[in-house]
């Protein structure tokens, strides 16, 4: 078996950027690719859809939010109709 790296998600850029970057990337792109626990029905299931904009699967509701982080700042919600 292949010896695994630490590069985890930023692999994709390979030896470009630098290290200091690549390490800054890697915890952004891991946050914003994490499931969030949804503060209206309690689940692991709010995740991001587009910029600023996140979904939980488990009760439909839509929070706009942070960019990367859902909550870094105080964000607005709407509930989503269900078709």
């Amino acid at each position: 078996m292949a010896k695994s790296t630490k590069v985890g998600i930023v692999g994709k850029y390979g030896t470009c950027y630098g290290a200091s970057f690549r390490k800054m990337v890697k915890k952004i792109e891991i946050s914003q690719h994490t499931k969030y626990t949804c503060s209206f029905c309690g689940k692991t299931k709010m995740k991001r859809r587009a910029v600023g904009i996140w979904h939980c699967g488990s009760c439909m509701k839509m929070v706009a939010g942070d960019v990367v982080h859902i909550y870094k700042m105080e964000y607005y919600s709407y509930k989503k109709n269900k078709i």
